[in-house]
């Protein structure tokens, strides 16, 4: 198994990768635009981006990217943003995500950006990523109506408290709520 940084060489099995793994969320009529992205958008998204990989054997299995403040989709915190959180679905149930998770946790958000907290968001119709997401330590902090089919629920992690801690002594009237 090896975790690594997406570049555009892995632009092809990247987009196989989110479409294979949104497929199931589009069959339950929740579009992300992972699902559907063409290889213009794929590119755009790893040269705007960070994105992770999990390999194994040379196979790219798992992926997660995170959208940055300064980027051209910045999350609505102003903090790093998980986005295009995938899985390949023969790789599902292998606990494969939650490790991704917990490298890109340690080893670039806490170690390399010094990031207080994460956010993501995903669909509240979903039928299992609100469990996924609570069991990783996510805690719901707003909601928002982005598109026709689903509304959006905004998750936070506190990867380090004296740096929250900080980050709300200087943010005191950033509150986290529905974002219209």
């Amino acid at each position: 198994m090896l975790i690594r940084e997406i570049t555009t060489a892995d632009k092809s099995a990247y987009q196989a990768l989110v479409h294979n793994a949104y497929q199931s969320v589009l069959d339950l009529g929740i579009h992300f635009a992972a699902a559907t992205a063409d290889s213009n958008l794929i590119e755009t998204h790893i040269k705007t981006n960070l994105v992770y990989g999990l390999f194994i054997e040379h196979d790219l299995v798992c992926s997660l990217s995170l959208r940055l403040p300064w980027g051209n989709n910045p999350g609505p915190y102003g903090v790093p943003h998980i986005g295009w959180f995938a899985t390949d679905p023969a790789y599902k149930k292998q606990g494969l995500a939650t490790k991704l998770l917990n490298w890109v946790e340690k080893n670039i958000l806490l170690e390399q950006l010094k990031t207080p907290f994460v956010t993501l968001g995903t669909a509240a119709n979903h039928p299992w990523l609100t469990d996924f997401y609570t069991k990783q330590g996510f805690t719901e902090i707003g909601r928002a109506d982005l598109s026709d089919d689903h509304t959006t629920i905004y998750y936070r992690k506190v990867l380090n408290p004296e740096l929250f801690g900080l980050w709300q002594k200087y943010h005191p009237n950033k509150n986290f709520m529905t974002i219209n």
